[in-house]
């Protein structure tokens, strides 16, 4: 009967924490994000060394944030309408300053036509497209070599399809200070005169060599960009390309580098056979 049966009552609860530790599972799951993201880095470094760089900028392309808008139909597969970020006229049209100050005006020369004009125009636009596709299979494997196809750069403007072909240090196109192709060049040539017989367009031919590191007397610039490009017009006739078709054969020393802060480049040595449109002379 004494004090103890008024003592108050007291219940001690004990925590018990789930997870083993004070950290619980979160550190599973940073874990799982970090190797997921090892795997994406890996797998890129993989894409990137197992593609070409057509292939690169397509892939880049594809997934650019803008939605490039083509001037005209192209007929071809995808959203390019067979063509590239870096062409004229598929830049963006959002009124802005571009990579090729261009702020959203139309690339090609304005012209009043009616619409069988403007229709032949996209026909014609469309053909030069589907050559350049062919020549580097960006649809599916290329008509050219990939050793030779790092040589071959393709560019649609308002004169025709642009067809490049450069030197690599290294690989050069043609013998040292002469107008002799080597075999690669050969073969490019043939390659690429039997793409352009998918069409009917005249053809022109342009040579270009770098820039001497030294002053001559006598500058060759300009004798030897011409013979090297008049050696492709002959080439293109061997290869069974009619030579009504050949509009104009022309060199242009060193005065149009490819690559204008780098003039002694390899990169500067190179010639260009041209698909022209239809209304360029």
């Amino acid at each position: 009967m004494g004090t103890g049966a008024n003592a108050p009552v007291i219940i001690k609860r004990k925590k018990v924490v789930a997870g083993g530790g004070h950290h619980g599972g979160a550190w599973k799951v940073a874990y799982a994000d970090f190797v997921t993201a090892m795997m994406a880095f890996f797998l890129l470094m993989w894409l990137l060394n197992a593609t070409t760089e057509q292939q690169r900028k397509g892939l880049s392309d594809y997934f650019a944030p803008t939605v490039p808008i083509s001037r005209t139909s192209g007929g071809a597969d995808g959203m390019f309408g067979g063509n590239s970020m870096d062409t004229e006229d598929t830049l963006a049209d959002d009124g802005t300053e571009t990579a090729h100050g261009v702020t959203g005006e139309e690339t090609f020369p304005q012209h009043p036509t009616d619409a069988g004009t403007a229709a032949a125009e996209a026909v014609e636009v469309a053909a030069l497209r589907e050559v350049e596709e062919v020549l580097l299979g960006r649809g599916g494997e290329s008509i050219v070599a990939e050793q030779a196809l790092r040589h071959v750069v393709t560019r649609l403007t308002d004169e025709g399809l642009v067809i490049e072909i450069f030197a690599m240090p290294g690989a050069p196109l043609f013998q040292p200070d002469t107008a002799t192709p080597l075999p690669m060049t050969r073969d490019l040539v043939n390659l690429i005169a039997g793409v352009v017989g998918l069409v009917n367009n005249d053809v022109a031919v342009a040579g270009h060599v770098p820039t001497r590191p030294v002053t001559l007397a006598v500058n060759p610039a300009w004798d030897l960009s011409t013979a090297r490009a008049d050696a492709v017009r002959v080439m293109l006739e061997q290869a069974d390309l009619p030579a009504a078709r050949l509009a104009r054969v022309t060199g242009h020393a060193d005065r149009a580098p490819a690559e204008p802060s780098r003039p002694f480049s390899e990169r500067n040595d190179r010639f260009e056979i041209i698909l022209l449109r239809g209304d360029q002379p």
